[in-house]
């Protein structure tokens, strides 16, 4: 018997999630048994999906129930196993929960080479998020050299990705994110053409800024963010422009919804400018997952694509980092470091 500390869900947000949303509980795991194994998480991801996981309203995915244990991405060791597939000491990554320990029969695990670069890349760049900036690029908005394109929370774990892989494409890349430091560094380090500060503008100089920044349209909008940025880009659209929809943290709790843009502009724009707009959830994606290692490894490994990492230390920390994360206080790819490095 294995004793792990846990984030359960305590109960079901109003808005914004709030302390009294989680509980921090101790759970007791049995030995494993014939196909399972043991893992002790060293690494836990958070992610902005995982406020809609906390609704019981319907969705791609199941909610996680009251009292069940927070989902979420882990990277950890196996330290017991009666699985051939997973043998001690094997550094693994998949949904484990936030938690220190958790029990799997490998459905949806897979291994990580710590050789190829710090393990908690598993989570970040190498991992969900980097995958899915790679599949809406390069599928979804099939950006292509001398094109624009805008990526929205550009130096998010998602966002930062995508914007260097439509460069590495030769396209002419707009970041848009919160704050002149993150604008900063989407230029200096990223190599990003141009960063819009969004915190500095309202929808209407945010579409003045953007028109500066690309005076002949754009052609790709890599979706993650919703709310005044949305309805600034697609004013700036050109005709047969395309939309990857990947996230819109903006109103994942519910604020702002009153203040959105009406569905009549909104459609209006889609139609005039015939735009595509495409959502997407990466788990229809995961058969791409071995070209994004082979195309994207490589450059992270060679410096070619940079990243960044917010680390929380502690899983009793995870609720607060999780809240600060849904009103963009992460910088790049927020962890929890909830174990020992193996």
């Amino acid at each position: 018997m294995t004793t792990a500390r846990a984030i359960t869900l305590a109960s079901r947000p109003q808005g914004q999630p709030v302390p009294e949303n989680f509980d921090l509980t101790d759970i007791d795991l049995p030995a494993p048994t014939t196909g399972q194994f043991l893992v002790q998480n060293t690494w836990l991801s958070l992610d902005p999906y995982m406020r809609g996981r906390m609704d019981d309203a319907k969705s791609y995915a199941a909610p996680v129930e009251i009292g069940g244990v927070m989902e979420g991405g882990a990277v950890g060791k196996v330290i017991a196993s009666e699985n051939s597939q997973f043998p001690l000491g094997t550094i693994v990554t998949g949904q484990f929960g936030w938690a220190t320990h958790a029990l799997s029969d490998g459905v949806g695990v897979r291994q990580v080479d710590p050789s190829v670069a710090p393990i908690s890349t598993a989570l970040g760049v190498l991992g969900m998020p980097g995958i899915t900036a790679y599949v809406g690029v390069n599928d979804i908005l099939q950006a292509k050299a001398g094109e624009t394109v805008v990526v929205s929370a550009a130096t998010g774990a998602v966002g930062s990705l995508a914007a260097q892989l439509a460069k590495a494409r030769g396209c002419h890349v707009i970041g848009v994110a919160g704050g002149a430091d993150k604008c900063a560094f989407a230029v200096e380090e990223l190599g990003l053409d141009a960063c819009l500060d969004h915190r500095a503008h309202d929808v209407k100089s945010l579409a003045a800024a953007l028109k500066q920044a690309a005076p002949d349209g754009v052609d790709c909008y890599f979706e993650n963010v919703g709310g005044k940025t949305t309805e600034a880009v697609v004013t700036r659209m050109n005709t047969h422009g395309r939309i990857a929809l990947c996230g819109m943290i903006a109103w994942y709790s519910g604020q702002g919804i009153a203040d959105a843009a009406p569905l009549p502009m909104m459609w209006r724009n889609i139609l005039t400018r015939r735009l595509r707009v495409q959502g997407f959830i990466i788990f229809d994606h995961f058969d791409r997952y071995p070209a994004f290692i082979a195309d994207v490894a490589p450059m992270v490994a060679d410096g070619r694509v940079k990243f960044r990492e917010t680390v929380a230390e502690g899983l009793e920390n995870a609720p607060a980092a999780f809240m600060a994360l849904l009103k963009g206080g992460n910088f790049g790819k927020q962890l929890v470091r909830v174990g020992p490095d193996p």
